[in-house]
């Protein structure tokens, strides 16, 4: 169902998973104990959390975008919100909170591969009482990322789909990874309130419970709507009414790191898929943004703006 007219301020709303990128680089990063200490290559840091990265990348794209989160009373807090701002977002429903540390997450890249040290903070510190109806009912659309790591939101997050559902909006879900490798919380019956379900293609695996790709599949799109699975340098696909429609990419520039990557092809897909264009243009639309955010170190330097995508 896409919501075609709608008297709403917002186009999106999305729950933010605000913590910032520390990403250090080297040809070898791995660390070595017995307080010792190793130079590597080069840094940097910037605002990370898939949906934060999301957000921004949506609103770049000409959405009107809500963002709901909390932050730390630290200068990692204030670039969350500068940088949400500065794309566009509206930051007005971030909470500055003294309690809290900002999330962060320390990227060890090297080649292409990278490791993650999370400290969540502030990343999981929205819980359901911060979700009202006024707020989903702002938007036509509710985007749910990091399911398994905002952890504050997880024992009520399919009731919040189920509310936004009756309050008329659209939705769409990226579980991203499991780092407890349960894949469960209620997902099958989570299905029933989505429209969009946004995978990649391990996550596809993981989530249906089956032992190869073209068995996940066919269980996904039996139950998701529309389904659309990243695939790294093979592109990306979507299935609607059993119907498969692939895109091809060409590949990364040399130098990324993938961060963030999936996420601005998330915010792609559904920049055109709310402007009501076809399933093939906003795969175009989604792979167009997944690249040129994995041809650069973090998830924003490479986010593209709407003018710069013909399709919008």
């Amino acid at each position: 169902m896409r919501k075609r007219h709608s008297a709403t301020p917002y186009d999106i709303v999305v729950f933010g998973d605000t913590c910032v990128d520390l990403i250090l680089r080297d040809d070898d990063i791995v660390p070595r104990f017995g307080q010792a200490e190793k130079i590597v290559a080069g840094y940097h840091l910037e605002m990370g959390g898939s949906c934060c990265i999301f957000a921004a990348q949506a609103a770049k794209l000409g959405l009107k975008v809500r963002l709901l989160g909390r932050v730390g009373d630290d200068a990692f807090g204030q670039l969350i919100v500068d940088t949400l701002a500065t794309a566009g977002v509206d930051t007005q429903y971030i909470k500055v909170d003294s309690r809290l540390r900002t999330g962060i997450t320390v990227h060890l890249a090297q080649a292409d591969d990278r490791a993650m040290l999370t400290h969540l903070g502030s990343l999981n510190a929205l819980t359901v009482a911060d979700v009202s109806d006024d707020i989903l009912a702002s938007a036509r659309h509710l985007h749910y990322g990091s399911l398994y790591l905002q952890t504050g939101l997880l024992p009520h997050w399919v009731d919040i789909l189920q509310s936004a559902k009756r309050l008329g909006l659209s939705v769409s879900l990226d579980t991203n990874w499991d780092p407890q490798g349960r894949w469960n919380h209620g997902f099958l019956r989570a299905l029933e309130h989505i429209d969009i379900l946004l995978p990649n293609a391990q996550e596809a695996l993981h989530l249906s419970g089956e032992p190869d790709f073209s068995a996940a599949i066919e269980f996904l799109q039996e139950r998701a709507p529309l389904l659309v699975v990243k695939q790294a340098e093979a592109g990306a696909s979507a299935w609607f009414q059993r119907k498969r429609i692939s895109q091809s990419v060409i590949p990364a520039e040399s130098g990324g790191d993938g961060i963030g990557a999936g996420d601005s092809f998330d915010a792609g897909f559904l920049a055109g898929w709310l402007n009501e264009l076809s399933l093939e243009t906003c795969l175009a639309i989604a792979c167009q943004c997944g690249r040129a955010v994995a041809s650069e170190m973090g998830g924003l330097r490479g986010q593209p703006w709407q003018s710069e995508i013909a399709a919008l």
